[in-house]
């Protein structure tokens, strides 16, 4: 075997993953390390960027020795998790655990940027939520000594390349496909936006200088060869957020196109044509795409991944192994009909956060004691797809046509179930990705483009994937879902002031460090700014 082939690293929120790949999109080799969440209090998510970066050198040296090909390694690109923030000081150490994108301590900040959220969301692309300008207005409002230690900002993927590549502090950086999560940028015109960091009380010192996914950093020093197994000198992509860097690996980026990443978080992505920042509503985030003059529009569920699992966990109580109780739960759940026999459920297991109202919670409405597991779990896929139906909904809006597919990945992919259920609720074909591994796959693209390997990104990744035929919706099961999304719709309508009266007496938002803010006690004169933006 000869030719060049590209290293990459996904640094997910559990799992860390390098492949190597090469030119024509076959994955050589590949390697997993987990990565450890520390939730020391309810609200509290970290996780060591030093740690971190180690699981990654561990993940890329397995890979390229499973390759037998470092030889030929020509480039290396990183994509991390988009929303936390890490800080580091003048030695380019960390002075602060990286703060997830789980974490909720910034709640206060949320809730008083929420009076700037049009002119946040209209400049930076997204509103206020858990994502960097809020993190760093609490890190400066609660951490004063930590925050006047702090040299640059950056997110995991910026930190371990600039690393690897020996920079020193004042050439960290954040990548185009990471800023649309900062609320401090200008992300249509890749810069800092000195009207939002003022408003959010910041200095644009601590922030790193902004490179496309496809500007070379550098290269690898001797000291980063031996802990990864990369020959020294291979050239280094500037990378790119997790999800921007998977639209891409998965061959979306015709305009139409989107996605759906059915993981932890459960994310949906659309191709759009133009910036079109959800001023309106902000329920969507707007980005910059890595194919040259591209945009993305994204929203997702934080924790949508997650209610299945506590599903399984603590209501399901099958002991056998997960794969084989899911397998069950999948089975018995597409016995019962479209609607769960009347059964909604609302998906927000950790909270909204497009826009950020952290008080939502999930829960079931309209059970009886006729309704059986197999219903408490299909209405759980239904009440998901629900919520992608309502921000895929916009796309005529914005690019003057319904969506022409769907491609999904992440692992609730693999359920035929919950894909079936997604294509009909929607109305749209989906397509399940035949490599899974669509974040590596973007990545090895950016390095090739960044090392002049390929000239048309977008043509490439296109190229890289043969794809089955697409499920099609089945027009009366769409039929019957569009009138239960009605009700669904109304539904979520109607529930912000519960919920928001239930957060006094909800541990997490009680006891999440010293930050959350109480129930708004105005509740009852904001339905119509709630529904308006549901």
């Amino acid at each position: 075997m000869s030719g060049p082939v590209f290293v990459a690293c996904d640094m997910g929120t559990t799992l860390i993953k390098a492949a190597v790949i090469d030119l024509d999109g076959q994955i050589v080799a590949t390697a997993a390390v987990e990565s450890v969440l520390d939730t020391p209090h309810p609200g509290v998510v970290e996780q060591d960027l030093l740690e971190m970066e180690r699981q990654a050198h561990t993940a890329i040296r397995r890979a390229v020795e499973a390759s037998g090909r470092a030889a030929d390694v020509a480039g290396i690109s990183f994509s991390s998790q988009m929303a936390g923030i890490g800080a580091v000081g003048d030695d380019f150490e960390p002075v602060m655990p990286f703060d997830s994108w789980l974490d909720s301590r910034c709640g206060t900040d949320i809730y008083e940027m929420a009076e700037h959220a049009e002119t946040i969301t209209r400049i930076s692309g997204g509103p206020p939520t858990y994502s960097h300008g809020p993190k760093e207005r609490w890190l400066k409002r609660t951490r004063p000594e930590v925050y006047a230690r702090t040299a640059k900002f950056q997110v995991p993927g910026p930190f371990v390349s600039a690393r690897l590549a020996g920079l020193p502090v004042d050439q960290a950086y954040i990548d185009t496909a990471n800023l649309c999560f900062s609320n401090l940028s200008d992300t249509e015109h890749d810069r800092w936006s000195p009207e939002l960091i003022s408003l959010f009380g910041l200095d644009i010192e601590k922030l790193p200088r902004i490179l496309s996914p496809t500007d070379l950093i550098g290269t690898v020093t001797e000291q980063a060869s031996i802990q990864t197994g990369i020959p020294a000198g291979v050239p280094i992509a500037a990378g790119g957020g997790d999800q921007i860097v998977a639209c891409l690996g998965a061959g979306i980026v015709e305009i139409g196109q989107a996605s759906d990443s059915a993981g932890t978080a459960s994310l949906f992505t659309m191709v759009i044509d133009r910036w079109s920042p959800d001023v309106a509503d902000m329920a969507m985030v707007t980005s910059k795409s890595i194919v040259p003059g591209g945009f993305i529009s994204f929203s997702y569920i934080n924790g949508g991944g997650i209610g299945p699992e506590w599903m399984r966990q603590t209501i399901a109580h099958d002991p056998a192994p997960a794969d084989e109780a899911f397998a069950t739960l999948q089975r018995l759940a597409a016995e019962v009909p479209v609607g769960s026999g009347g059964l909604l459920w609302l998906p927000h297991f950790q909270g909204g956060v497009l826009p950020a109202k952290p008080y939502l919670r999930s829960g079931w409405v309209g059970a009886t004691g006729s309704h059986t597991r197999a219903h408490l779990y299909r209405s759980m896929l239904e009440g998901i797809a629900f919520q992608y139906a309502a921000w895929a909904d916009r796309a005529p809006a914005i690019i003057g046509r319904p969506l022409t597919e769907v491609r999904a990945m992440g692992g609730g992919s693999k359920s035929d179930l919950w894909v079936s259920i997604k294509a009909d609720v929607l109305g749209v074909p989906f397509v399940r990705m035949p490599k899974a591994e669509c974040a590596l796959l973007g990545n090895a693209l950016i390095a090739a483009a960044a090392t002049g390997h390929i000239d048309d990104i977008g043509r490439a990744a296109a190229s890289w994937h043969t794809l089955p035929q697409p499920l099609q919706p089945d027009a009366g099961r769409h039929a019957r879902y569009a009138e239960l999304r009605e009700i669904f719709d109304l539904l979520s309508a109607q529930v912000d002031p519960v919920f928001r009266r239930l957060q006094q007496f909800s541990d997490v938002d009680a006891r999440a460090a010293e930050d959350l803010p109480p129930a708004t006690p105005s509740i009852e004169a904001e339905p119509a700014q709630n529904e308006r933006r549901q």
